[in-house]
């Protein structure tokens, strides 16, 4: 099983490769990059300008987690497809809730 995501005693760190203009807001599953890296699938709709993609992405994901957007934060990849998300709650609920999101 592949887990796009690092689990510490306080928050998680969740790999996410993000298409905008992608049509829709959507998590697309788990995949491995080239390096053989788990990270999560998600696409928004919105256009990569001004951080709008980013806004939408840590929407979304707080959406489909039940989470406050406060609560997720960009630590790396602003202007890149890759990104690493910071997460502040609980490890284990949070791993539960995208286990069932992604199907894992």
């Amino acid at each position: 099983m592949i887990r796009p995501y690092q689990a510490f005693s306080d928050h998680l760190l969740l790999a996410v490769r993000l298409t905008p203009n992608g049509g829709r807001d959507q998590i697309d599953g788990v995949d491995l990059d080239t390096d053989g890296r788990a990270h999560l699938k998600a696409r928004v709709s919105v256009p990569p300008e001004k951080g709008k993609a980013n806004k939408a992405l840590t929407a979304l994901i707080a959406k489909q987690l039940g989470l406050a957007r406060s609560s997720i934060s960009l630590v790396s990849g602003d202007t890149a497809r890759k990104k690493i998300l910071r997460i502040d709650a609980d490890p284990e609920d949070v791993i539960k809730k995208l286990d069932a999101l992604t199907g894992s």
